[in-house]
C-alpha cells in the first residue's frame, strides 16, 4: 500500500472500550490506515474476534482483556503493549457508559458506575499510556492522546444530568492536557458525539429518555459508530503540527 493510504504506518495504537461500537468501529479503521492496534475491553471473546478481522485484513492487532476501572489491570495492560508492540503514540480513550435517569429517583449506582467508568477510568487509561505517550512523542515528533466525551458535555438533556457531568470533565480534562501535553510533541483532542446508534442504548432503563431516544430515532438518522472512527483516523493523521483540540460530529438532523 502506498503511504498516502497508510499515513499511521509505524504507530502504535490503543483503543479502550473495543469490544464494541465507536472503539471496535475507531480500532478497525487506524488498523485500515497502518497502525498496530491494542484492543482492550473487558469482553475477551468480542477483542479475539476483532483482532482476527483486522488480521485477515492485513493488520495487526492485540487483544489485551482489562477492566479500565481496575488500576492495576490498567498498568499490566499497558506494560503488555509495550512489551509486544511497542510504546504506544496513539491513545483513543473510549470505555464509557451512559445511565440517564431524573436526579430525583437518586440512583446512587448508577451515577457511580458512570463516575467510575467515565472519569475514573479514563484516568487510569491516562496514568498508565501517557508516559509512553511522551516518550514516543520525543522520539516520532508527534503522539495522540484523543478521549470521547459527548455533545451532552456542553448541552442540556432532562434525566441526563450525571452522565453529562461526566463529559463535561472529559471535555475539560482535555483542554487543560492539551496546554500541558502540546509543548511535549502530544496532542490531545476531544471528540463530541452527537447521538451515535452503539450499545449505550441498550444500558438505558429510564422510560423516559427511552421515550426521547425512540423518539429521535424516527425524525433522524442517528451517526454510525464508522463516522465516528473515521474522524479518530483523521484527527491522527493530521501533520504534526496540527491539532484539532476538539471536535463535535453530530447527525445532520440532530439540532440540539
Amino acid at each position: 500500500m502506498s503511504k498516502e493510504s497508510t499515513p499511521l504506518s509505524g504507530r502504535v495504537a490503543v483503543v479502550t472500550g473495543a469490544s464494541s461500537g465507536i472503539g471496535e468501529a475507531s480500532a478497525e479503521r487506524l488498523a485500515t490506515l497502518g497502525a498496530k492496534v491494542a484492543v482492550l475491553a473487558r469482553r475477551a471473546g468480542r477483542l479475539d474476534d476483532l483482532v482476527a478481522r483486522i488480521g485477515a485484513r492485513g493488520g495487526t492487532a492485540l487483544a489485551v482483556a482489562a477492566d479500565v476501572t481496575d488500576a492495576e489491570a490498567v498498568r499490566a495492560a499497558a506494560e503488555r503493549v509495550e512489551a509486544e508492540l511497542g510504546a504506544a503514540d496513539l491513545l483513543l480513550n473510549n470505555a464509557g457508559v451512559m445511565l440517564p435517569a431524573p436526579i430525583e429517583e437518586l440512583r446512587t449506582d448508577q451515577w457511580q458506575r458512570q463516575i467510575d467508568l467515565n472519569i475514573t477510568g479514563l484516568m487510569n487509561v491516562i496514568g498508565a499510556f501517557v508516559p509512553q505517550l511522551v516518550a514516543s512523542a520525543a522520539r516520532r515528533g508527534v503522539a495522540d492522546l484523543i478521549n470521547t466525551s459527548s455533545v451532552a458535555a456542553r448541552n442540556i438533556f432532562p434525566a441526563f444530568a450525571v452522565y453529562s457531568g461526566t463529559k463535561a470533565y472529559v471535555t475539560q480534562l482535555s483542554r487543560h492536557l492539551r496546554v500541558e501535553l502540546g509543548p511535549k510533541n502530544v496532542r490531545v483532542a476531544a471528540i463530541e458525539p452527537g447521538i451515535v446508534g452503539t450499545e449505550l442504548q441498550s444500558h438505558v432503563t429510564d422510560a423516559g429518555a427511552l421515550e426521547w431516544l425512540d423518539g429521535s430515532r424516527e425524525t433522524m438518522e442517528w451517526l454510525a459508530p464508522q463516522d465516528v472512527a473515521q474522524t479518530v483516523g483523521f484527527l491522527a493523521a493530521l501533520p504534526p503540527r496540527a491539532n484539532l483540540q476538539q471536535v463535535t460530529i453530530m447527525p445532520t438532523g440532530q439540532t440540539a
